[in-house]
């Protein structure tokens, strides 16, 4: 008699995206906790939402506890909890307070301010990190970049520290936040990021290439840097993004802003994806 297969369990860093292609119906267990999360019924919030929030910053943005979600999540699979529960109840620890407060610094007054409003985008579901990342591009040591979105955007605030940035976020309406960004430290991304531009395999050409290794990276990271490459790669010159799969977020991008890409699956331990301009006839 053969043995029924162990359902693998749900982790904190499982991506929502992932979790919801896994068995739809647990978008009702994300409901049942929080009605912050009836925002993955719209297909179009999804696509944004989903795909780069992890469970547990889902669980942080609505203010529930992360050990109770993933406890639900796995009771509906079928599969053991992955970890260990640290509630002696159901009860959310105490929410962070969204009512107008700073929720780690206070951003300077009377800097210049770069304005971004987000929320169209993230409504009709279209990629904002792009944007985001070229108003960073921008951002002097006097600046500050305000971002108008509809849920606070938890992945970016590691992204963006480890590049020497601060930021506060204030929750007006349920889909109305504010999220500035400034720089507390000089940057130091290059140097914090371990993999950048010339992390290239020994046996490839460096002639009009330029390498970038996103590998170890969590999203919406290795997208955000291959952008920003992009904008600064020479004329003439082509991108290899080193990936550990095929970038399907990526793809459709690239094509809406003019690339072209080939994508290399011959090797075991690396995808590649060589990217260049389209030049116009």
């Amino acid at each position: 008699m053969t043995a029924p297969r162990s359902v693998a369990p749900i982790g904190p860093t499982d991506r929502v995206s992932d979790v919801l292609a896994r068995d739809e119906r647990l978008v009702d267990v994300f409901v049942r906790r929080s009605s912050h999360f009836e925002k993955l019924r719209q297909p179009a919030l999804r696509r944004v939402m989903a795909r780069l929030v992890s469970v547990e910053q889902a669980a942080q943005m609505a203010g529930v506890a992360v050990d109770a979600l993933l406890r639900d999540l796995n009771d509906a699979l079928g599969a053991p909890s992955s970890t260990p529960v640290r509630h002696t109840d159901d009860a959310a620890p105490p929410a962070r307070d969204t009512t107008g407060a700073a929720q780690h610094s206070q951003h300077p007054v009377g800097w210049p301010t770069i304005e971004l409003d987000l929320r169209d985008d993230m409504r009709s579901g279209r990629e904002p990190f792009s944007r985001i990342m070229a108003a960073v591009g921008t951002l002097h040591d006097d600046r500050v970049l305000r971002l108008r979105t509809i849920f606070e955007p938890v992945p970016l605030f590691a992204l963006l520290a480890r590049r020497g940035f601060l930021h506060e976020s204030r929750q007006y309406a349920p889909e109305d936040w504010s999220v500035w960004f400034w720089r507390g430290a000089p940057a130091f991304a290059a140097a914090a990021s371990g993999r950048t531009f010339d992390s290239r395999p020994d046996d490839e050409p460096l002639d009009r290439e330029t390498w970038l290794d996103v590998r170890g990276l969590e999203p919406p990271e290795p997208m955000v840097r291959t952008l920003a490459a992009l904008a600064k790669l020479p004329a003439g010159h082509q991108l290899v993004q080193i990936n550990v799969r095929v970038p399907q977020f990526l793809l459709p991008v690239l094509a809406e802003r003019g690339y072209a890409y080939e994508v290399d699956e011959s090797r075991a331990d690396r995808v590649l994806v060589r990217i260049r301009r389209i030049e116009a006839d």
